[in-house]
């Protein structure tokens, strides 16, 4: 049994040209050695190659369905005289080079080498690859003053937008000896209630780009950050090589740090929040009811009336914290706190009525 071309694409017997070009997309940049280092990884970027080729050539594709990959390759029974074959007698054989393939298709060699695409007027502009899921909405600007720079940035649990530099006609870029500027970070607060919910930011940076002619131009893009519910402080999304390009260097990852907005009402502790409902002292021993507002607006009454509130009382609201990140539909809970105020003085009336009243 042959190769099964459609199923290494993971797609159907049936599919367009479009289908083929979306798998071979997704699957390459999945397995390119340069970046998924596990076993097998590179003997799949290889197969994921050839199915491509034969799959996104007319010719080939026609044989390979009669005749399957024994026919394609010119083996025995394929083709009217048992020689069969592409186009006639002539067979296909894979050059074996999936870097090659992977070049042709993107324009570079490696997910972290890059190319210009030169426009009409001498301009150009960077090609990068970015999640599929991204929103765009909800703009707001930054410029690169506002950043700092740290150390190499990563993931962090978070989306990668790979960008890329020139890459010349073979589809290599000797960068090896070049050193990489440090990653450039900005903290991006959010509030709780984009927690909540998710949310798009857009951020605007100003930076240098080569032109054609050897000289840097400043120019200025929008990176997409789409916050997912949950999102914990601390997350950092890295936007790769985004920064300054220059002669002989390796621009700068732009870091994205998720930090949490100070909230008039709330503070988060990890998936859950706490509220703090200040009370007086008469409401502490006698009882009372409260309104306990909420993330969404709402408000939950919490009846206190039959127990007495002590300075260490901690109620639970289940299901009104923030989402946990990797469970979305599962929530934290809500914590209310008390803080009790004490009357600045009592009268003496007053002291006598507690001193007989109030156990020991």
């Amino acid at each position: 049994m042959g190769k099964d071309y459609y199923k290494i694409l993971g797609i159907a017997k049936g599919a367009n040209d479009d289908e083929i070009k979306k798998a071979y997309r997704k699957l390459a940049l999945k397995y390119h050695p340069d970046k998924n280092r596990a076993a097998g990884a590179e003997e799949k970027f290889k197969e994921i190659a050839e199915a491509y080729e034969v799959l996104s050539d007319a010719k080939k594709r026609e044989v390979y369905d009669k005749f399957g990959e024994e026919g394609l390759k010119g083996g025995a029974g394929a083709g009217s005289g048992g020689g069969g074959g592409v186009g006639g007698g002539t067979t296909y054989t894979f050059h074996g080079d999936p870097r090659a393939t992977f070049a042709q298709f993107f324009g570079t060699a490696s997910p972290f080498q890059g190319f210009f695409e030169f426009g009409p007027g001498g301009g150009n502009r960077v090609f990068g690859f970015q999640d599929d899921d991204m929103e765009t909405d909800d703009p707001f600007g930054l410029g690169m003053s506002g950043m700092r720079q740290g150390g190499p940035g990563g993931p962090g649990g978070a989306f990668r937008s790979h960008s890329f530099n020139f890459a010349g006609p073979t589809g290599r870029v000797a960068s090896k000896d070049r050193a990489q500027d440090p990653a450039i970070e900005h903290d991006l607060y959010v509030s709780l209630e984009d927690i909540l919910r998710g949310c798009t930011k857009k951020m605007k940076i100003s930076r240098r780009v080569m032109q054609p002619d050897g000289s840097t131009k400043k120019e200025d893009k929008v990176l997409t950050i789409n916050v997912k519910p949950g999102w914990k402080a601390g997350t950092k999304i890295t936007f790769q090589k985004e920064g300054d390009q220059g002669r002989g260097k390796v621009p700068a990852d732009i870091v994205f740090i998720i930090r949490d907005k100070p909230h008039p009402l709330f503070r988060r502790e990890g998936c859950d929040i706490r509220y703090s409902c200040k009370i007086s002292l008469k409401q502490a021993l006698c009882g009372t009811v409260i309104e306990v507002p909420t993330l969404t607006g709402d408000k939950i009454p919490l009846n206190l009336t039959r127990e007495i509130v002590k300075p260490n009382t901690v109620k639970r609201i289940q299901g009104h914290g923030v989402p946990h990140p990797k469970e979305p539909s599962r929530k934290g809970d809500l914590l209310v706190s008390f803080d009790i105020k004490f009357p600045e003085s009592l009268s003496q009336s007053a002291k006598d009525i507690l001193y007989d009243t109030l156990p020991n």
